[in-house]
C-alpha cells in the first residue's frame, strides 16, 4: 500500500446524483430508482480509482446530500421535530437539509454553513440535552459491503468527534463535553463492526484541529481518542487533517495509538516543519498529502519529489491528495474547446489519481517514473500566462486615497436617505429571480446557434418586463432585474473579463444537489467594455422605483475562481478589484444609484488560525473591496451581501468594508448573527434574511413578522432592510414569489405597528 486519496467526486461524471436526486424530490422517480443510480456512482468511482492504481480506495466519503450530516444520522443525532415527520429514513434526512412542507406541517432546515475554506456547504448538526447519541445507521456499512464485493480495498471514511462536535450547535444549555462518552462509545462501536466486516483502514478526518485548538479542546480531543483507540478492535485507524497543520496537537497526535496520520503539505506547509523539529513516529504510517485537492493545476513533480525526500523521516510514506478531490471536477478529458497551451497544464479528479500514482513510481524508483519526471518538466518549462503591462502599470499608480471613499458613512446615511425617500424598513431582493427552464433554454439555444444575439436579448428584455411589473406588484420598494442573462454569479463575469478561460464540464458541488463551474483564472485581468450596464438600465427606464445595478465582488470572483499559484492572491484579487471599478463607475453615469457587489465569499480563504487573518488575508481582501467602490459619489449607495458562514468574529472587517448596507444569511441560523452585530456597535444598515431560499418552504406571513419583529427589537428601525437569505435563483416562481408577498405584507403590518401612536409591536 502506496497511494491513496481523501475522498473522490460524488456527483457523478455528468453529474447524475443531481439529476436524479432532483427527480426523487419532485417524485419524477421512486426511491429505488435513486439508490441504484447512487449504486452506479459509487461503483464507477471506486473502479475508476482502482483502474488509476490507488491502492486503498475510500468508502463513505459518498452522500446523497453531505457527509457531516451523514455522520449525524448513523450516530442518531437527529433533533426530535424531523423524527416526529414519520418520514422514511431517507426523507428524514432530507427534511433535514432541506426543510419540510406538508399542508400545514412545517419544520425548517437545519442552518448549513461553508465548509472550512471552501465553497462546499455542510449541514450544522444540533445537540441538545435529549440528544441520544448511539449507533443506529447502517450507510456507511452498507457502502464498505458494497465497496468489498466488488473487490475494492476499501478504506472506511468518516468524519471524526472532535470536528463533528466543533462544527455543531448546541441548544436547551447542552455543551461538547456532555457528549464525550456516548460519541467515543459510539465511534469504538463504529471501529469495531467496520473490523468485522475485514475492513483493514479506517480514515476519521479530522479537519477542525486545523483551527487554534486551546488547552481546553484539548483535553477533549485526548478524552475522545484515548476511548475510541481502546477499543479500535482489529482495524487500522488513520487520523486524517486537512486544510491545514497540526501545530497545537502535534505531539498528542503522534502520542496517542493511531496506526496512520494524514498531513495536508499543500496547505498545512507548516506541517513539514513540524515533521522535521519532532521527528515522526517510525511505527506509524504517513499519509502525505502532496497534490493538490482543491486546485486543478498540474503537480510539478521534481518539486514534490524534493519536498518528499527532505522530509528525512523513517516512517513509511503513503502519498495522497492533499483533500478530498469533492472540490476540483471529474476529468479534464471532457474539455474539448480549451485553448492546448492551457489543458495540458490542467489536473480534475480523474487526472489527479493518475499524478499520484506516477509520483509514486518516481518516489520509489519504479519503472516508467523517470519517463513521467522528464515529461512533467518539459510542461512546466512551457507556461506562458497572458500578461498585460497596462494592467500592472495601473496597479503600481494606486495609493492609499485609491482606498478611501468620501465622505464618511455617518454623513453619506443622511444624504441617501434624502436621495431615495424610502420607507422605514425597505424591501428588496438580493438579485436574481428564479431560472425557468425557458431561461435556460435560451441561453442553450444561443450556445448552440440556434437563435441570434438580437433574439437572446430580446427574450430576456421581456422577462426583465415581467419581473419589473411583478414586483411592483408585489409592493417592493427596492428593485432588481433578475439576472436571466447570467449563468453564474462568477461565470459571468469573468466571461466579460480578460483573463479567465472556461470549461465545458468542469461542476463542482457546492451543497447538496448545487454544483458550480468555477473559471480559471488564466492570465492578467481587466475589463475592455461594460458588463451589466444595458440590462440595469433597461430595467431602470420601465419603473420609478430605485432599481440595484447587481456586481459580484473581486474577493467572491476570486474565491469561486479556480486560481493562478504563480502569483499572489492579493494581486489577481487587486486586478479583479480595478475591473469592477470601471463597471461601478458606468454604472453611476447611467444612472444607476444603488449598486450591490456581492461578497459571499469573503470569509471562505480566510485562514484558520486567528493569528493569520489579518497578515494573510484580510489586510488586502478588504480593500480590494474598498477599491471597487471608492469613487463613487456620495449620493450612490453601495450594497454589499455574505450567505452561509459564520461572519461573528469577523464582524468588524465587514464593517470596515465601508459598504452602506449589507444584508447577511440569518433566518436558518435563527437569527444568532443579531446579537453579535449589537455587540460589535455594527454600524452599516443591515438586511438579516428573513426568507431561507435554500428550502423549498415557504415562510407564511406570520413567520416572517415575528421574526422581524425580533430585528426591530435589537437593531435600530432606520438601520434594518427586509429580504430574502439569498438570491431566487434556485427556486420555482411560485415558491419565490408567494414567499415575497408575505414578506411585503408582513413588513407593512411591522410599519404600522410602529407607526402607531405609542410604536407597540
Amino acid at each position: 500500500m502506496t497511494t491513496t486519496i481523501i475522498g473522490f467526486p460524488r456527483i457523478g461524471h455528468h453529474r447524475e446524483l443531481k439529476f436524479a436526486t432532483e427527480h426523487y424530490w419532485k417524485n419524477k422517480i421512486d426511491q429505488a430508482a435513486l439508490l441504484k443510480t447512487a449504486d452506479e456512482i459509487k461503483q464507477n468511482h471506486w473502479q475508476a480509482q482502482q483502474a488509476a492504481g490507488i491502492d486503498l480506495i475510500p468508502a463513505g466519503d459518498f452522500s446523497f446530500f453531505d457527509g457531516v450530516l451523514d455522520t449525524a444520522n448513523l450516530l442518531n443525532i437527529v433533533p426530535a421535530r424531523y423524527k416526529q415527520l414519520n418520514l422514511s429514513p431517507l426523507d428524514e434526512y432530507f427534511a433535514q437539509a432541506r426543510g419540510y412542507q406538508r399542508g400545514s406541517e412545517t419544520v425548517k432546515a437545519l442552518p448549513m454553513k461553508k465548509w472550512f475554506n471552501t465553497n462546499y456547504h455542510y449541514i450544522v448538526p444540533e445537540f441538545s440535552k435529549d440528544t441520544d447519541v448511539k449507533l443506529v445507521g447502517d450507510k456507511l456499512f452498507n457502502e464498505v459491503d458494497e465497496a468489498l464485493k466488488l473487490g475494492i480495498n476499501a478504506k472506511a471514511v468518516i468524519t471524526g468527534p472532535y470536528t463533528l462536535l466543533k462544527l455543531s450547535r448546541f441548544i436547551d444549555g447542552a455543551k461538547p463535553t456532555d457528549f464525550t462518552d456516548t460519541l467515543a462509545a459510539a465511534y469504538s462501536q463504529v471501529l469495531q463492526k467496520l473490523g468485522q466486516q475485514g475492513v483493514k483502514w479506517v480514515q476519521i478526518d479530522e479537519p477542525a484541529l486545523s483551527f487554534d485548538v486551546d488547552a481546553a479542546e484539548k483535553q477533549l480531543f485526548d478524552k475522545l481518542y484515548q476511548t475510541i483507540l481502546a477499543n479500535k478492535g482489529t482495524v487500522k485507524v488513520l487520523l486524517q487533517n486537512y486544510f491545514g497543520d497540526l501545530r497545537d496537537v502535534y505531539h498528542d497526535v503522534t502520542s496517542l495509538d493511531f496506526d496512520g496520520i494524514g498531513l495536508d503539505f499543500v496547505e498545512g506547509c507548516y506541517n513539514a516543519e513540524l515533521v522535521k523539529q519532532n521527528g515522526f513516529p517510525a511505527d506509524k504510517v504517513l499519509f502525505a498529502g502532496i497534490v493538490n485537492g482543491k486546485n486543478i493545476w498540474r503537480n510539478h513533480y521534481a518539486k514534490t519529489i524534493a519536498f518528499l525526500n527532505g522530509l528525512h523521516t523513517d516512517a513509511t510514506i503513503v502519498l495522497s491528495s492533499s483533500t478530498s478531490l469533492l472540490h476540483v471536477p471529474y476529468t479534464a478529458a471532457d474539455e474539448t474547446k480549451l485553448p492546448a497551451d492551457v489543458h495540458q497544464h490542467l489536473a480534475f479528479a480523474i487526472e489527479k489519481l493518475a499524478e499520484i500514482k506516477e509520483l509514486d513510481n518516481i518516489y520509489r524508483d519504479e519503472a516508467d517514473g523517470q519517463a513521467a519526471l522528464d515529461k512533467n518538466d518539459a510542461l512546466f518549462k512551457n507556461v506562458k500566462h497572458p500578461y498585460k503591462e497596462a494592467v500592472h502599470e495601473r496597479i503600481a499608480k494606486l495609493t492609499d486615497a485609491d482606498y478611501t471613499r468620501l465622505p464618511k458613512r455617518s454623513e453619506r446615511e443622511v444624504i441617501q436617505k434624502k436621495e431615495f425617500d424610502l420607507p422605514i424598513l425597505p424591501t428588496t431582493t438580493i438579485g436574481s429571480f428564479p431560472q425557468t427552464k425557458d431561461v435556460r433554454q435560451n441561453r442553450s439555444k444561443l450556445r448552440k446557434g440556434e437563435i441570434t444575439r438580437e433574439q437572446y436579448d430580446q427574450f430576456n428584455e421581456d422577462k426583465i418586463r415581467r419581473i419589473i411589473k411583478i414586483q411592483e406588484d408585489l409592493g417592493l420598494d427596492v428593485l432588481v432585474h433578475g439576472e436571466y442573462e447570467r449563468n453564474d454569479m462568477v461565470e459571468y463575469f469573468g466571461e466579460k473579463l480578460d483573463g479567465f478561460v472556461f470549461t465545458q464540464n468542469g461542476w463542482v458541488q457546492s451543497y447538496g444537489t448545487r454544483g458550480v463551474k468555477p473559471p480559471i483564472i488564466w492570465g492578467d485581468i481587466n475589463r475592455t467594455a461594460p458588463i451589466t450596464v444595458k440590462a440595469s438600465v433597461f430595467a431602470k427606464n420601465l419603473t420609478d422605483k430605485p432599481v440595484k445595478g447587481m456586481l459580484t465582488g473581486p474577493v467572491t470572483i476570486f474565491n469561486w475562481s479556480f486560481p493562478r499559484e504563480d502569483v499572489t492572491p492579493k494581486e489577481s484579487v487587486t486586478q479583479i478589484a480595478l475591473a469592477l471599478q470601471d463597471e461601478v463607475l458606468d454604472l453611476e453615469k447611467n444612472d444607476i444609484k444603488i449598486i450591490q457587489i456581492d461578497e459571499p465569499a469573503l470569509r471562505e480563504n480566510l485562514p484558520l488560525r486567528k493569528s493569520n487573518w489579518y497578515s494573510e488575508y484580510l489586510d488586502w481582501a478588504v480593500p480590494a473591496f474598498r477599491l471597487v467602490h471608492s469613487k463613487v459619489q456620495p449620493s450612490t449607495q453601495i450594497h454589499t451581501h455574505m450567505c452561509y458562514s459564520e461572519f461573528g468574529d469577523i464582524i468588524k472587517a465587514i464593517d470596515a468594508l465601508d459598504a452602506d448596507v449589507i444584508s447577511f444569511e440569518a433566518s436558518r441560523a435563527d437569527f444568532t448573527l443579531i446579537d453579535e452585530l449589537v455587540a460589535a456597535n455594527f454600524q452599516t444598515e443591515v438586511g438579516p434574511g428573513v426568507y431561507d431560499i435554500h428550502s423549498p418552504r415557504i415562510p407564511s406571513e406570520q413567520e416572517v413578522e415575528d421574526l422581524i419583529k425580533q430585528l426591530v427589537s435589537k437593531l435600530p428601525v432606520e438601520k434594518i432592510w427586509i429580504n430574502p437569505d439569498c438570491g431566487l435563483k434556485t427556486r420555482s416562481e411560485d415558491e419565490a414569489f408567494e414567499s415575497l408577498r408575505n414578506i411585503v405584507d408582513a413588513t407593512k403590518k411591522v410599519r404600522s405597528a410602529i407607526h402607531e401612536p405609542n410604536g407597540v409591536i
